[in-house]
């Protein structure tokens, strides 16, 4: 049975990359003694597959992973269907995150039909963002900015090579929404595809270009028609780690 994880990633754990976070996952099931199905071939791994990486130093609230498991009680689809699925779902959190290192909880499990890829299905990210050093007139004047524009073209490197790139498209919304201590927050809806626009891009694609002291994804979007939903629309769990001081 293929189950859907959404869980935190938060605190000084932000600063563990994608590969080392897909390493903690492995051990996780291991220490919970929770069976997972494993790949074919020379060198076996366990079948997980992860959603859009993260950037090192980001926190979020909705990464997700999806993984094949062979657990007997976790394996019940009778189970999931009626209303002994809370208590599944409950067990399953709470297990996993007794195996997860401070600042990784998870919040939310739900069985899924094996289909698109997370990488795939996922379109758009919502992120909130701490920039220090500008106030809340000047941080609204900057968000105009870049609203207004027709095109926000950038040059990159891919591949060893330039590429002339339009940001614009990929900016789904943005807007001011508080002041901070030293600056204001922001949040912006990037798009994913073809290729995912990062925070830090876009903050530096317009001048003047600011810099942000803290960036969390909030949601991840998938597509249905005109609307869109998160990957994982199981009730979330309050997560212990996230009360812990950073």
């Amino acid at each position: 049975m293929r189950i859907r994880i959404r869980f935190h990633k938060k605190g000084k754990v932000r600063f563990t990359s994608h590969r080392d976070v897909a390493r903690i996952w492995e051990r996780a099931f291991r220490r919970a003694g929770i069976a997972v199905a494993y790949s074919q071939g020379f060198s076996p791994r366990q079948k997980l597959s992860f959603g859009l990486a993260l950037s090192t130093g980001h926190e979020s609230e909705a990464e997700f992973l999806d993984v094949d498991v062979v657990e007997d009680r976790f394996c019940n689809s009778e189970a999931w269907a009626d209303g002994r699925s809370v208590a599944l779902g409950a067990e399953l959190v709470e297990t996993l995150s007794a195996a997860l290192p401070v600042g990784i909880d998870v919040v939310a499990v739900a069985p899924i039909e094996k289909g698109d890829s997370l990488q795939q299905a996922v379109v758009a990210c919502t992120w909130s963002m701490d920039v220090d050093d500008i106030d809340q007139a000047d941080a609204e004047a900057w968000v105009a900015d870049v609203l207004s524009r027709a095109e926000i073209v950038v040059e990159r490197e891919r591949k060893g090579k330039p590429v002339i790139e339009d940001l614009r498209p990929h900016v789904h919304a943005l807007d001011v929404t508080g002041i901070t201590e030293n600056g204001v927050r922001l949040s912006a809806d990037l798009g994913t595809q073809p290729r995912a626009l990062r925070p830090s891009e876009l903050l530096t694609a317009v001048d003047p270009p600011l810099v942000a002291r803290t960036v969390c994804r909030m949601n991840q979007w998938t597509s249905q028609g005109p609307d869109r939903e998160e990957p994982l629309t199981a009730p979330v769990i309050p997560a212990p780690s996230a009360r812990l001081p950073a």
